[in-house]
């Protein structure tokens, strides 16, 4: 399998397979990263508002490891329905 080098580079709404890649010094922004366990490599680069999807064996473990309690889900507000009064 052939991995991508990218050094010093910005990159902004991309997407990435992680062990496809390797970073170093690059500077992430709003980008989709793939991961599924395996190798992978991110040196000095920064994340900015990145969207990190896991997969296969990576998926499994994250799983395990909130039904074990040592991974806390995101909480999603609750819509409140509408009554049309108001509150004071």
């Amino acid at each position: 399998m052939a991995i991508t080098k990218y050094e010093g580079k910005t990159f902004t709404k991309q997407s990435f397979v992680v062990e496809d890649s390797c970073f170093v010094n690059c500077v992430l922004k709003e980008c989709d990263l793939f991961y599924s366990g395996g190798d992978s490599e991110l040196v000095g680069c920064q994340l900015e508002a990145c969207q990190w999807h896991f997969r296969g064996p990576a998926q499994k473990t994250m799983q395990t490891m909130q039904m074990m309690g040592m991974l806390k889900l995101p909480q999603i507000p609750v819509p409140f329905p509408s009554s049309g009064s108001k509150m004071n």
